[in-house]
């Protein structure tokens, strides 16, 4: 090897280690958020109990409420789905049981509108979603929640 090759993988070799070294200081000095806030998007009729499931895993997985906060923006067929006069047992009683840990629920305004639901006709702890349940969505985003769709 000439001099001029040896040198070159000598500056390589410290540079990459000082890279490395930032990287892994950074990485050190970043903390996780104290608390997570996370939005799931549900609209699909027969994803209620799938993205219900998620909501339980999401709980258990960190702890419990105290550690996240979620909200759940229901729009389309799924809506139906929290209707009190129709609605299967099994799911008011978890809706109950997540309202009372936190979960924020917002109903879309302009599928309760298409659907003739009114607040009084969904499960208790619905709010209204007055300008759609997407601008409900993107509000979120822009409020730092992580978005997940089921």
């Amino acid at each position: 090897m000439n001099r001029r090759s040896l040198l070159w993988t000598a500056l390589s070799t410290v540079g990459a280690g000082l890279l490395a070294s930032r990287a892994n200081a950074t990485t050190a000095d970043q903390k996780p958020p104290a608390k997570l806030k996370v939005v799931y998007h549900l609209a699909d009729a027969d994803r209620v109990n799938f993205a219900l499931g998620n909501i339980q895993n999401h709980f258990d997985g960190v702890g419990g409420p105290d550690n996240v906060t979620i909200a759940l923006v229901v729009l389309g067929p799924a809506l139906k789905s929290f209707a009190r006069a129709s609605t299967n047992p099994d799911i008011t009683a978890r809706v109950g049981k997540f309202t009372k840990a936190g979960l924020q629920l917002a109903a879309c305004s302009n599928t309760m509108k298409a659907q003739d639901v009114t607040l009084d006709g969904l499960l208790l702890g619905f709010t209204i979603a007055d300008r759609g349940g997407v601008v409900r969505i993107a509000e979120l985003q822009a409020q730092g929640y992580l978005y997940i769709r089921p």
